[in-house]
Formats: structure tokens, sequence, C-alpha cells
């Protein structure tokens, strides 16, 4: 493979001559990810062109509009191969200038007449994420997000009749106690893992992008560990919302449907716990 990539790297014109190629992990989606080490390191991913394209396409909207936060820049794109910007990571955690980033994002997309969102499909990890617009988010919740994902768990025989019929009672639910709010621009896949934190500041990559309600980014930074109280503080900047358990079990209920979907009944649990927090109130 590695011949055969640093060919196709050279008909990309990208500086290969020389340079290292290193294997990296592909994370949950199973793609290709090499490290090519020359004047200029970059990234490169292999996956199906569909899924290349929607990432590209969220990494450009992304870079479009966060000052704060680095996003990867997109050198190239040819079919299943997406050749990225190599960021390096320091390790130490800022997380109040990740909060404060995430907050700029989020304000600085919001659009009263966006609708919730995207103009084409794309993927959350390995599970395909339609994003066909609606103009109400807390029918987008229901319609795009979790009733799909219930009916993809049960029909794996994932998730038993009685806990599907929670999940849709708490789908259900929306309009009693979640306010209809302009859209923002939401990276749609950000756990830890998706945070890298660099010399020159948080970084986020591996997008999931949909316009929606910008609590999706928060609660899932909240799913797998917790962001911290800096982060929290620049984010809300006194101004969390009143109703945060609820909406946190809300915009998580998604990624662990995901969860459940792809890796089974460890997650059983997770899904329960959220659709009991969003019908308790």
């Amino acid at each position: 493979m590695t011949r055969v990539l640093r060919q196709r790297l050279a008909a990309l014109e990208m500086p290969v001559d020389g340079a290292a190629i290193t294997p990296l992990s592909g994370g949950d989606s199973g793609a290709g990810l090499w490290r090519v080490d020359g004047a200029t390191p970059f990234i490169v991913k292999r996956d199906t062109p569909e899924r290349v394209a929607g990432e590209a396409d969220g990494l450009r909207a992304l870079g479009a509009v966060c000052r704060k936060l680095i996003v990867p820049e997109v050198l190239a794109e040819d079919g299943d191969l997406l050749i990225m910007q190599a960021l390096e990571s320091t390790g130490k955690r800022d997380g109040a200038a990740l909060g404060e980033g995430l907050r700029q994002l989020h304000r600085d997309s919001r659009d009263a007449d966006a609708g919730h969102g995207w103009s084409r499909d794309n993927a959350c990890g390995l599970t395909p994420q339609p994003n066909a617009p609606l103009a109400d988010g807390r029918a987008f919740q229901r319609d795009r997000r979790l009733l799909p994902l219930m009916r993809g768990c049960h029909e794996r025989d994932v998730l038993d009749a009685a806990l599907a019929g929670r999940v849709e009672r708490a789908a259900d639910s929306l309009e009693r106690w979640l306010e209809q709010a302009p859209s923002s621009l939401v990276h749609g896949d950000l756990w830890s893992g998706n945070v890298l934190f660099t010399p020159q500041g948080p970084a986020i990559i591996d997008p999931a992008v949909y316009r929606h309600y910008p609590d999706v980014d928060v609660a899932m930074l909240t799913l797998f560990g917790g962001p911290g109280d800096a982060f929290f503080e620049a984010y809300w900047d006194g101004d969390r919302p009143a109703d945060w358990e609820r909406r946190e079990a809300l915009f998580q209920l998604y990624p662990l449907l995901n969860h459940l979907y792809l890796f089974g009944g460890t997650y059983r649990h997770g899904v329960a716990r959220a659709a009991d927090r969003i019908l308790a109130g």
C-alpha cells in the first residue's frame, strides 16, 4: 500500500520524495490513516469517496467559521483519499481556550433562517447520518436523529421493544419542553478524541457537521469524561441553561444510540438512563 500511496500522492503533486510514511490508527471509522513526514508533514486518510467528501466538506465549513479553534486545512481530495494538514499535539489541556473557541463557533454561525440540518448527508463514525434540513429543531432531532437510529437498533436486536418505546416517547416529548431556537454549525462528533491541544491552541478534527442546537457539541464532550470547569466557565460565561441536565441527556441519546447500533449491548444502559432523564423532566 505504501508504494501505491506514494504514487497517488505524487500524482497530486504532494511532496513525498524521501518522506517517511507512518501508519496511524484510523479510530472507530475503520479508515486507513497515515502521517507523511517530509518538508511539510501532512495526514492522509483513505475511506469511501462519499465519506471522504463528507469529511472534507465539514472541515472546510468549520475552517470558514472558526477563529479561535484550529481546523486542519484540506490540502487535496481525490476519490477515496483525503490529504490534510498535520497538527502537533502537546497533550497540555486548555479547557478555557476550548470553551471560548467553541462558544465563538456556535455564536458566530447562529442563523435563524438556516434551518436545522445540512446540504448533504454525511456520517457519524461508521453510521450514515441523514441531514435533510427541517425548519424546526425539535422535529429534526426526532425525525433525523433519534427515531432512525432507534429503529436501526431494534432491527439489529440490540434494543428491545420496551426500551424502544421509551426512546420514542422521549423523542415525542420535545415540543413540550425544548424551545425552538436558531441553528448553529456544530462539529457533530465532538468527543474528547476529536479534540487536540496544539502549541497554537485547541484544534478539532474528524467532523460530522450539520446545523442544530449547539448543545450537541457540549453534551458530546461530557459523554465520555468531561472537559473541566474552566471549559464551562468560558463556554457559558455564567449563562448555563437552567434545564441543562435534561438537555444533556437529550443530546447524548443520539450518540449513545449510535454506539449501541455499532457496538452492541454494552451501551444499552446508557440509552435507558438518557431516555429516563428526558422523560423525568
